[in-house]
């Protein structure tokens, strides 16, 4: 802890940790309010469904292409035109009386112009620290980032339930709007400007561990998402024993996180964090008593934080400062479709065998990812003694002072 300590006294490192998790604590908190707020106002899930997934689909898509923007007209100009736009949506969504297709042509637009705030600060974080505390810095972020999904759908349910739909919604709005603003406003986004790209776009996916970075965040956030599907479904539609049991999972993801960041990362350092997470996750399929998936769920959510860790730093180390900002789009889309695809297969399987499917599904994304983990080893850079910043760009990158 002396270590993360130290790397929070490093200027500007505490303050816009802050802000960038403010900005996407509504990540944690839209699809949830969506989700309620389209089932009051329609009376179907099925139509919410549409209207999520449509909103989904936006965030996909947008991944890539608003971060490659930030090199062409800078990072303040395009999150603040996405700010504009997402708060906007979202609004129309909660105070218009439409049809279910409006209300998804809204959450598409809500979705595809969903600041892209992950892509911008971790661009940022290799121009604020030096080597030694690269990494450590990614497994820290990858740590907190588990607070937004502790917190975030506890708060967003209480005020759905208890005050209304229409509330939560706008109360997603002002915290996108003001988080939103701390982190565009702050200093380190002035001081750091990202080149344009020469490359087309799309052409960062033929570095094999942007590629692998991304197929290893689809399978393993197809995990996680099974294991919520499976929790909420074992304790009766989201129950308090269902919050508490997914609670130990992200703590677990949390100490994970905090305990090994500082270890170097290796070529086998996803393989062997993934294993943990199968391993746990394997564990689940033996009894759906609350202490044992509580416990099972804990051991897999250790590997979690440690290998996202792994994604955001191999990505980091093998694209140049001008592509960072796409690929880490890239990786995000690719999480987004993992979690549609993880919560998809376990709804099925829920369906046909119940809840257990859910945890076999969550498995099998796991066990998956392991395995293209130890099969594709070679494809993962070897950061035990390299720097892990982005590789320079052939021209000067200016900054202001």
């Amino acid at each position: 802890m002396a270590g993360y300590r130290d790397l929070l006294r490093t200027p500007g490192v505490g303050r816009i940790m802050a802000a960038q998790l403010t900005a996407r604590f509504p990540n944690g908190m839209m699809s949830l309010a969506i989700l309620l707020h389209i089932e009051h106002v329609t009376g179907s899930y099925g139509a919410a469904g549409l209207v999520l997934a449509a909103t989904s689909v936006g965030q996909a898509v947008a991944g890539p292409v608003t971060s490659r923007w930030m090199g062409r007209w800078g990072m303040r100009r395009v999150l603040t035109l996405t700010l504009v736009v997402c708060a906007l949506a979202v609004t129309a969504i909660a105070l218009a009386q439409l049809a279910v297709p409006a209300y998804m042509a809204l959450g598409v637009i809500a979705g595809l112009s969903t600041p892209p705030v992950q892509s911008a600060v971790r661009t940022i974080y290799p121009k604020m620290v030096n080597s030694r505390q690269l990494t450590p810095l990614f497994s820290l972020d990858a740590s907190l980032q588990e607070i937004i999904w502790i917190v975030a759908p506890v708060v967003i349910t209480l005020v759905a339930t208890q005050v209304g739909t229409v509330q939560a919604l706008l109360l997603i709005v002002v915290i996108l709007v003001g988080g939103g603003s701390w982190f565009i406003l702050s200093p380190e986004l002035g001081r750091v400007r990202i080149p344009r790209s020469r490359r087309s776009l799309g052409k960062v996916l033929t570095k094999p561990p942007v590629l692998l970075a991304t197929v290893v965040g689809f399978l393993l956030i197809g995990a996680c998402s099974a294991v919520e599907a499976g929790v909420v479904a074992t304790f009766d539609h989201g129950g308090l024993e269902a919050g508490l049991v997914l609670a130990v999972f992200s703590i677990g993801s949390l100490t994970g996180g905090l305990s090994f960041g500082h270890i170097p990362i290796g070529r086998w350092a996803m393989a062997r964090r993934l294993a943990i997470v199968a391993v746990g996750l394997s564990l689940t399929m033996f009894s759906l008593n609350i202490f044992w998936l509580g416990g099972t769920l804990f051991l897999a959510g250790i590997g979690i934080a440690p290998a996202l860790a792994v994604v955001f730093a191999m990505t980091s180390a093998s694209v140049k400062f001008s592509d960072t900002a796409e690929a880490y789009g890239w990786v995000g889309t690719g999480q987004l479709i993992g979690a549609a695809a993880g919560s998809a297969t376990a709804g099925f399987l829920i369906d046909g065998v119940g809840a257990q499917g859910a945890y076999w599904a969550a498995t099998a994304f796991a066990v998956a990812g392991f395995a293209v983990a130890a099969l594709f080893v070679r494809g993962f850079p070897d950061l035990r003694h390299r720097d892990p910043s982005p590789i320079p760009d052939t021209e000067p990158v200016s900054t202001i002072t």
